[in-house]
């Protein structure tokens, strides 16, 4: 009996023994008539550099670890926010880019989320990531002067007025309601309005009050201009809610006027 004719592919010794086989196919091909086949090459796969971003990522993160917050410029503290929010793309440029658009760290948290998505690089989702941020620090600020006298944390009502209207496009008419140890017992806002009008209606204002039970009230409202110089309007509008409320035994403890360019206090005005 003659030999069995040798198979390349029982050949796993020697190096070229798949490219062999594939040349012989191709020879046996071509005698039957058909197209050769051609041999199986193995696609090199280019590397990927790593993203020039991920290096200073990594040091802004241990440059806030080790040194805090205020070793970081605005951008950078929103930068390092916006890794969490955008985790394949470079940040840096969105971050500069929202400073740039609305002037602080604190404008950007309260601007409109339409607004927001103007700025290349930010969508709905991320705008929306950043205004669900903002209201976690409203709400942190709200739970500093909660339960206590808010006359006594007055830095801090301040604070809390601000982050909440500062930034707003419309008017907003709120009203701090307080029981008789000026504690507060709800915070509401009452009215919203224009850009540069608010309807206030004193009865309004003085029957909620009584539902609540609270003895005193903090008006608070805010200029989308900025300037939170009162208006012969508003000083008109709180004394006629003070000679309302007063005949009912709820005291006007102050109208605070916010604005991003500060605060104006009636009291310390010595409007009221």
């Amino acid at each position: 009996m003659s030999a069995s004719p040798h198979d390349p592919r029982n050949d796993t010794d020697q190096d070229g023994a798949a490219e062999d086989f594939a040349d012989e196919r191709g020879f046996f091909a071509e005698n039957l008539g058909r197209k050769p086949v051609a041999p199986v090459k193995k696609a090199l796969q280019p590397e990927v550099p790593e993203a020039h971003y991920h290096g200073h990522r990594e040091r802004l993160r241990t440059k806030f670890r080790d040194l805090g917050d205020t070793a970081l410029a605005d951008y950078e503290l929103l930068e390092l926010l916006l890794f969490r929010l955008i985790p394949r793309r470079d940040t840096k440029p969105i971050a500069k880019a929202l400073i740039e658009r609305f002037g602080s760290l604190a404008a950007v948290l309260g601007a409109p989320t339409g607004l927001l998505q103007e700025i290349k690089g930010v969508g709905e989702a991320v705008a929306t990531d950043l205004k669900l941020i903002a209201a976690v620090g409203h709400r942190s600020l709200r739970s500093a002067i909660a339960g206590k006298k808010v006359l006594g944390s007055w830095a801090s009502v301040i604070e809390y007025c601000r982050a909440a209207m500062a930034y707003e496009t419309k008017e907003q008419f709120r009203i701090l309601f307080l029981d008789k140890r000026n504690q507060l017992i709800a915070d509401e806002v009452q009215q919203r309005g224009t850009v540069d009008h608010t309807p206030v209606y004193p009865r309004e204002v003085v029957k909620r009050a009584l539902e609540l039970s609270a003895t005193a009230i903090i008006l608070v409202h805010n200029h989308p201009s900025g300037d939170p110089t009162p208006s012969r309007a508003d000083i008109d509008m709180t004394h006629t809610i003070i000679n309302t409320a007063k005949p009912l035994g709820i005291s006007v403890h102050d109208h605070i006027i916010i604005g991003k360019d500060g605060h104006a206090s009636f009291k310390g005005l010595r409007l009221i």
